[in-house]
């Protein structure tokens, strides 16, 4: 019978431990989770979600550098 009360209570134990690990990480848990999912969806299409943020495509971008500024020489030094 003590063998039956000990293996009882691992298994309460362990039940317990699992849930207080769920309960305090559940934000991560979740997150992690989702890209799981997400990466063994064979329908999930990353690119697509890039799309759907309304980004600027390459010719309606503003050039990263503007035009250059027009300075007149430097004076040289006699």
């Amino acid at each position: 019978m003590g063998a039956i009360t000990s293996a009882v209570v691992a298994m309460v134990v362990v039940i317990l431990g699992w849930i207080t690990i769920e309960i305090a990480c559940k934000p991560c848990l979740e997150q992690g989770r989702e890209a799981i999912d997400r990466a063994l969806d064979p329908n999930y299409d990353p690119d697509s979600s890039l799309m759907s943020q309304n980004r600027p495509t390459a010719a309606t971008e503003e050039p990263l550098l503007g035009p250059a500024p027009s300075a007149t020489p430097a004076s040289s030094i006699k």
